[in-house]
């Protein structure tokens, strides 16, 4: 009999809508025998790794919540190395992955228009080691560290009160932008490929799903192997800021096509980098590589 592995967080603000809309009909699924799996209070590499292991060839994964329970379930999918599929229902305040693989509901993935495609996740090594697989999107710099703002618990509570809309979070972030934009460096002198970057740079981005932060639009480079999208800005500049955002609003998110980005520090570098708004503080690093994956996952689209 086929699995269906459901993984969800019920610390999330909004597992009481996963426990009634998707929890509640596992009954449903004919011919399938359902698993659960919870989303543990640690980080996403410690629940990926223990995630992995229960898997099995020829399960279905349904991700029931935001993009920091899909990239769990991605990145326990990747280093399971089995034949997997994998569908992502939105749960979330931003919902990339589910943004842009198009299921909204259990009955969108079962339904006549949904097929199987290939996604090519970015790799992202740290002074040659692995670290995570992103689906969609990548930043290391101020963007990344303002992603800190959401595990802060008052903030936490703020927003599970309004957890069906993401203004919140724009407004939070919006605040935090104005206080926080010209404390600091936000990524030490580096060059991008070889190239040094101006001093002032505070923003490296990879951009791989068909959206990013819900409204930046992206493309269809998930499809791709080998080639994403990547970009650098001086964002502590409000005006570029805007300019920024309103390209990617309207148009798409700007970068330039890639195979393979390199940062190389000239020093040491203490550097924070969020994929899918998880985000790792780094210390004392020489180089980020980023890239994509030889191996894809098999995603359930509509």
């Amino acid at each position: 009999m086929k699995r269906i592995i459901i993984i969800y967080n019920p610390r999330s603000s909004r597992f009481i809508d996963v426990k009634k809309e998707v929890l509640s009909k596992t009954t449903s699924f004919k011919g399938y025998m359902v698993g659960k799996y919870e989303v543990e209070p640690t980080d996403v590499n410690k629940n990926a790794i223990k995630f992995a292991k229960i898997l099995k060839n020829g399960d279905l994964v349904i991700a029931a919540g935001g993009d920091a329970t899909a990239s769990i379930a991605a990145n326990g999918i990747m280093q399971s190395k089995k034949d997997v599929s994998f569908a992502v229902l939105p749960y979330g305040n931003f919902n990339d992955l589910a943004r842009t693989l198009g299921n909204q509901t259990i009955s969108d993935i079962f339904s006549e228009k949904a097929h199987i495609e290939n996604l090519y996740p970015l790799e992202i090594i740290v002074d040659g080691k692995f670290f995570r697989y992103a689906t969609c999107y990548v930043t290391i710099g101020m963007t990344a560290e303002a992603v800190e703002l959401f595990d802060e618990p008052n903030t936490r509570k703020k927003l599970q009160k309004g957890h069906k809309s993401s203004w919140r979070s724009y407004l939070y972030l919006m605040f935090w932008y104005f206080k926080n934009r010209h404390k600091k460096q936000f990524i030490p002198d580096f060059k991008l490929n070889g190239v040094k970057q101006h001093q002032k740079t505070s923003d490296y981005a990879a951009v791989n799903g068909r959206s990013m932060c819900r409204v930046m639009k992206g493309g269809n480079d998930y499809h791709i192997p080998q080639k994403f999208r990547s970009t650098t800005d001086r964002l502590t500049n409000f005006w570029r800021l805007f300019k920024l955002m309103t390209k990617s609003i309207l148009i798409r998110t700007p970068g330039e096509e890639t195979t393979e980005d390199i940062l190389e520090f000239q020093n040491p570098a203490t550097v924070e980098l969020q994929a899918e708004g998880e985000y790792q503080v780094f210390k004392d690093i020489k180089t980020i590589k980023i890239r994509k994956a030889h191996k894809c996952l098999k995603v359930i689209e509509n």
